[in-house]
């Protein structure tokens, strides 16, 4: 039903049916770590004349190097992230309300 929806939308629009060829292409691109294939994604969303495709295309060839390791390497800084964000939350829901040594108690008592 949905996969219906989306054919006659990407017919009656060639902006649609590029941009969801593109987001499919990036999404195996790094879920299945094919970095080889960055180069001609990017130069594809360039010339594609989407400029929201552009935009995220330029932002990721000014960052080549990054974006090249980590499709391609497994390492990952997602649970270093997490822990700030945790962090960053519990500070903000006790800002003004109390001590560096409460932020530190209820950090140290919702380890999880």
């Amino acid at each position: 039903m949905q996969q219906n929806l989306i054919q006659k939308l990407c017919v009656k629009s060639e902006e649609l049916a590029t941009t969801l060829t593109l987001t499919r292409i990036f999404k195996r691109m790094m879920k299945e770590k094919e970095e080889y294939n960055l180069d001609d994604w990017i130069k594809s969303a360039i010339d594609s004349n989407i400029k929201e495709i552009q935009s995220f295309a330029t932002g990721l060839k000014s960052d080549y190097n990054a974006v090249k390791n980590a499709i391609a390497l497994c390492w990952s800084n997602g649970p270093v992230e997490g822990s700030v964000n945790k962090l960053k939350t519990i500070k903000r829901q006790m800002y003004g309300r109390g001590s560096f040594q409460l932020l530190k108690k209820r950090l140290i008592l919702n380890t999880s």
